[in-house]
């Protein structure tokens, strides 16, 4: 194992992270569309009580997923969430606003009324996965910081901060930037379609299925316009590649240029892609197979934002490319931990399958039996 194959080998980890996490953003997607699937209270608790079994799997990925670019990247960790503190306060502060309110919204003694919080609900499902997808869109568009690693070594400092953000938004600029929006809304309509997906295949209720097969469709046409053309700007615009030395540079279709220099993430890419629309047609056109479109579409999800990750960072590409320094945008080389912390978590890494293994049997415990009317009765429900 060499220092380089630990950076790529925590990079892949990091990024099938952030993967399964848009994967798991299905539950901030059925929330935004609740209302329209659920059209009476009965039904839109239904919905809730859907979501609301796996929504601790999206906080604790997101939670993870901070944690492995921490430990992993530590420059990354320390300039994003350092810098760009805003966006990700407002990230976060839209998911504990669904912990509360999936736990409030049907209480005794809750002032506020169910509605309040299931507002809540749909404001965290729209701008959960717009803010993530902005947070992932900067990995291609770069975002404003400088860093300074002098700092360290300059006896003046007091405060020896080797990154700062280069202007007073803390990464709230980001979203001036129109294609970090398209690809943000992107992943908006992603949520909805894989929501809807996995409520059809969770909720026995023939009323909330029916509306979910026209809702899909309204999901899915804007998700395809979007990734479409987000995915060929990609392609086509300049990239940011560094040298053996570490200097940073702009090349010409650097990420189409990636995907044909590692054809293997091509041919994941084209499957992820496939594998998302077939998933959104046998639902809609294969009423046979109902049901079963979440698992194609939500496997399709993984592979696809892997290989963007991936795309991003492996083959001399600066993942977090700075806007406002060329050469302060961070590498895989020049943001990474130790070779003794990289290769000591590799070692704890290899429990992973086994915490994988029990995500998988607790999953299929929950979701054993499909939701129906009578368990929303129970006290226990949301």
């Amino acid at each position: 194992m060499t220092y380089e194959f630990l950076q790529h080998y925590w990079c892949f980890i990091v990024a099938l992270l952030g993967a399964l996490l848009v994967f798991l953003l299905f539950v901030q997607g059925a929330n935004s569309v609740a209302h329209s699937l659920g059209w009476t209270e009965e039904g839109r608790r239904l919905v809730y009580n859907s979501t609301g079994r796996k929504w601790e799997f999206t906080f604790t990925t997101l939670v993870t997923f901070g944690g492995a670019f921490f430990a992993s990247f530590p420059l990354f960790y320390s300039t994003s969430f350092g810098g760009a503190y805003w966006l990700w306060m407002l990230i976060l502060f839209t998911f504990v606003l669904q912990a509360v309110s999936y736990e409030f919204q049907n209480k005794i003694g809750n002032i506020l009324g169910p509605r309040t919080f299931q507002f809540f609900l749909t404001l965290n499902g729209i701008m959960g996965p717009l803010l993530l997808g902005a947070a992932v869109a900067t990995f291609f568009e770069g975002s404003n910081f400088i860093v300074e690693k002098d700092n360290l070594i300059d006896s003046t400092s007091f405060t020896p901060v080797i990154s700062r953000w280069a202007n007073a938004s803390h990464g709230l600029d980001a979203l001036l930037n129109p294609w970090v929006l398209v690809f943000g809304f992107a992943v908006v309509f992603l949520a909805r379609v894989l929501g809807i997906l996995y409520v059809i295949n969770n909720v026995d209720d023939e009323d909330i299925r029916s509306r979910g097969s026209v809702r899909l469709l309204g999901a899915a046409i804007p998700f395809v316009i979007l990734f479409v053309a987000y995915l060929v700007h990609l392609l086509l615009k300049d990239g940011y590649a560094y040298t053996d030395e570490g200097l940073i540079y702009m090349q010409p279709y650097k990420y189409l240029s990636n995907l044909l220099e590692m054809p293997y993430l091509l041919v994941f890419l084209i499957f992820g892609i496939v594998s998302v629309l077939w998933g959104i047609g046998i639902e809609l056109f294969r009423k046979d197979e109902s049901g079963k479109g979440i698992w194609y579409a939500g496997a399709g999800t993984i592979v696809t934002v892997l290989c963007l990750l991936l795309c991003s960072a492996w083959n001399h590409t600066a993942y977090y490319p700075s806007t406002a320094d060329l050469q302060s945008s961070l590498t895989l080389a020049n943001s990474c931990s130790s070779e003794f912390t990289l290769r000591t978590m590799f070692y704890v890494s290899l429990l992973v399958p086994f915490v994988l293994a029990y995500i998988i049997y607790a999953w299929r415990a929950i979701d054993a039996k499909k939701l129906t009317k009578e368990e929303i009765r129970d006290d226990h429900a949301y």
